[in-house]
């Protein structure tokens, strides 16, 4: 069987999470696909030690990312209704194009503290605020 793959834009990155005692790792990626009607937005999960991968990406990058789909059942009690949950973990990643423009080009997603640093390195004495 050949490995899935899906194709997008990061969307979103969130940091790692850990659970439980024994430091089981988690971390979320979500890309964003156009498909000609309305935006799809696919979360991906990068698991344990995949985790630090992720810091190879950045929001606005075109990945292709090579996964598997896991699911499991879930019941409180037997009298109880059953749920189902389906999982996309990540196996691994190519990054097919860097960050596009429009990713860039908004204010909000730039780090504050970019100007400061930056403000601290001119030749002026004066204090940058």
């Amino acid at each position: 069987m050949s490995d899935a793959k899906v194709r997008g834009f990061v969307h979103l990155i969130e940091d790692t999470k850990t659970f439980g005692q024994k430091g089981f790792r988690k971390r979320l990626v979500v890309l964003e696909q156009d498909n000609g009607r309305f935006q799809n937005y696919i979360p991906v999960e990068f698991l344990q030690d995949a985790c630090d991968s992720v810091d190879r990406m950045k929001q606005g990058d075109e990945v292709e990312i090579t996964y598997r789909l896991g699911g499991r059942k879930w019941q409180r009690d037997p009298q109880s209704e059953v749920k189902y949950f389906l999982s996309c973990e990540a196996l691994n990643f190519t990054v097919v194009g860097g960050a596009t423009s429009v990713v860039d080009a908004d204010p909000f997603s730039a780090n504050p503290n970019d100007a400061l640093a930056e403000a601290a390195f001119e030749e002026d004495d004066e204090v940058p605020f």
